[in-house]
């Protein structure tokens, strides 16, 4: 199961006709852990954990809408609650925002107040009327208004109007008004509650608004996939000017800024402690100057040799608009995976709740209330539950990677696109959960590695702001960069293996291997990929939030009742972002597939009879505009033709 373990010979890049599963004993551990997770949230459903947060429990542990069993030394406990259905709080007001929940006794009612109970004479009058007790059920109802308890055991005055809440069971006030202490913790810029209500007025009188702009984002990172192909090129010369521009103007200012410091250093007359001051900044302004410019030549120096191979990027993504018209389910891949990924965290954090009231009970003697705490070995379910958010997310977004692979290897190395299958992507997810899950498995279990540990230490980093330890802060920051670093590195990696297990149907760290060889025999192309490429797709997304932004402005201009715009454009604008970003990482994703491709063809084929590319024409220009240059030289291969994927095999 290692990767250092492979003893195969160099591997010839072909399209296998006949394919084989992968990894089989990183599947098994999958399923396993997967068969873990499931232990776990059937524990937390057997020990009540589930029904005390779906129906609700009262602070003396009993469930409601239920009978229950006494709890040791808790006398308001083993109520029979079988017709108090609801949960109330008696200051449903009180909000700890430290500890995320309503710091207040909470018991179990038959029926919530619909209307305002200004005196415990109108409590007394409602549970007599109503039958729903809302103080302590050690006071009873012909007591409310002389019990000396009353004060602490019996809801706040004046006792604001609520409404269960369907699924949750929870009396929870109509007016959210008392929660605006808890919004303004949240929202900075707010200084009172009639900023807040203006801002939450506007973004809903303009709710039909938002939503026509969040689909008009949704369209416009459709059309960015097709059009970014035509205005690759532009994007690239404005890229190159920039740059340019930048650069040397930067480090003219900075010149300019040491001769100007250096001329006024001469003529001052000063004090002795200004002309110091003086001094230092001219040095200072001397040493950047001087690393600006030995940056900027370097940065020129590489501008001018990689200028050639700028080309390639643009070619790549002329080819992988085209594969978005020919394969345009690619374009639903990131609603498939956020569908997965949103029911997958929901469930994830179902059973968290559940397990926090899965545990013994115990009173709490300060206050009173009953809590629950795992004991032993099970408080370590948290952890191993905690895992399986990260290890199945990773699973979940490299089946994608591994689904777009496919279905862009198939295109690539198709030749008759006539020949390709009915539904190309949906013949790779079939072939990925037939043969390679276990790589799955395990490329998104190495990236779990070095997640925990940068997570863990992102947390150390955040828990010692603020200590006089400014050393260790550094160290723990030093190593959450690195850790960073590590992880973006691997995650590039697996993509790409799993692109070389598209095409060779070999385990993962043989492809891995395979296709770090491909990667550093084209390092050159590669680095002017990840950068020209990642700026265009960049500017892409700036575009699309632009023109939704542009688009916002004139709709609201229409719209003068609605004074406060500053919401409504901020929601609009990051959805219309993480909408892009969704969109373009696919584009992405398929430009790093065909670039794989695209070097494993060019290494074994020359265009020679017997030997023929399989590229799109686009590229196969660039190729032939390399070969007159004198800069491609293919290598010798084996001499024998690469095997095309024959529709027969894909499905």
């Amino acid at each position: 199961m290692g990767c250092c373990s492979s003893s195969e010979s160099k591997r010839d890049w072909k399209p296998l006709e006949e394919r084989s599963c992968t990894d089989i004993p990183w599947l098994i551990i999958y399923i396993l852990f997967c068969v873990g997770m499931a232990c776990i949230c059937g524990f937390a459903i057997a020990t009540g954990g589930a029904s005390r947060i779906i129906q609700g429990y009262d602070s003396y542990g009993n469930t409601c809408g239920r009978d229950n069993a006494k709890i040791e030394g808790v006398p308001l406990s083993g109520g029979d609650m079988t017709e108090n259905k609801y949960v109330f709080f008696l200051d449903p007001c009180n909000l700890d925002i430290i500890n995320r929940k309503i710091n207040s006794i909470a018991l179990c009612v038959s029926r919530c107040p619909a209307t305002e109970l200004q005196t415990y004479s109108d409590v007394k009058q409602f549970a007599l009327n109503n039958g729903s007790h809302l103080c302590s059920y050690d006071i009873s109802a012909t007591r409310y208004t002389s019990h000396s308890d009353r004060f602490t055991k019996c809801p706040k005055l004046p006792v604001p109007p609520s409404k269960a809440v369907p699924l949750l069971r929870r009396c929870i006030p109509v007016d959210i008004g008392c929660y605006a202490e808890f919004a303004q913790a949240f929202i900075t810029f707010v200084s009172d509650n009639t900023a807040l209500r203006r801002v939450m007025a506007g973004v809903m009188a303009s709710k039909e608004i938002i939503m026509g702009l969040c689909l008009l984002a949704l369209v416009l990172s459709l059309l960015m996939m097709i059009v970014i192909r035509y205005i690759s090129k532009v994007l690239v010369w404005i890229l190159t000017i920039l740059v340019i521009i930048g650069s040397i103007g930067g480090t003219g200012v900075l010149w300019w800024l040491y001769a100007d410091h250096r001329q006024a250093l001469n003529t001052n007359t000063t004090t002795v402690f200004g002309r110091e001051v003086a001094s230092d900044n001219v040095k200072a302004l001397l040493i950047y100057s001087i690393g600006a410019t030995i940056f900027t030549v370097i940065l020129l120096l590489v501008m001018f040799f990689m200028r050639k191979r700028v080309a390639l990027t643009i070619s790549l993504f002329h080819v992988a608009g085209k594969v978005f018209i020919h394969l345009p389910l690619l374009a639903l891949q990131p609603f498939w995976t956020f569908l997965c990924l949103m029911l997958f965290w929901v469930y994830w954090i179902a059973v968290l709740l559940f397990l926090g009231t899965s545990g013994t009970a115990v009173k709490n003697n300060s206050t009173g209330v009953v809590e629950y705490h795992m004991q032993g070995p099970l408080q370590y379910m948290v952890w191993y539950h905690a895992v399986g958010l990260i290890w199945i997310s990773e699973f979940i977004l490299a089946f994608q990677q591994m689904t777009i692979a496919g279905a862009v290897v198939t295109y690539y190395f198709t030749r008759n696109k006539s020949q390709m299958p009915a539904t190309p992507l949906l013949s790779s997810m079939a072939r990925t959960i037939r043969y390679h899950l276990g790589t799955l498995a395990k490329g998104s279990f190495i990236i779990t590695l070095v997640k925990i540990p940068r997570l863990i230490l992102t947390y150390i980093h955040s828990q010692l702001k603020g200590k006089e330890n400014a050393c260790a802060r550094c160290m723990v920051k030093a190593c959450v960069c690195c850790l960073w670093c590590l992880e973006k590195c691997l995650a590039y990696l697996n993509q790409n293996a799993y692109t070389a297990t598209a095409i060779n149907s070999t385990s993962f760290c043989t492809s891995a291997r395979d296709a770090f060889i491909i990667l550093v025999e084209n390092a050159l192309r590669v680095a002017a990929i990840n950068t020209v490429g990642d700026f265009v797709l960049f500017l892409g997304k700036i575009l699309v939030v632009s023109c939704t932004a542009f688009a916002g402005v004139l709709a609201l201009n229409y719209q003068r009742e609605y004074t406060v715009w500053v919401l409504p454009l901020f929601i609009v604008c990051m959805f219309a972002f993480l909408v892009a970003h969704c969109f373009l990482s696919v584009f992405e994703n398929v430009v790093d597939v065909l670039f794989l491709c695209f070097a494993v063809d060019t290494k074994y084929n020359d265009g020679s009879s017997g030997r023929e590319y399989y590229m799109d024409k686009s590229l196969m220009e660039f190729v032939e505009n390399s070969k007159k240059e004198g800069r491609y030289k293919p290598d010798d291969g084996d001499g024998r033709e690469m095997k095309p994927m024959a529709r027969g095999t894909l499905a």
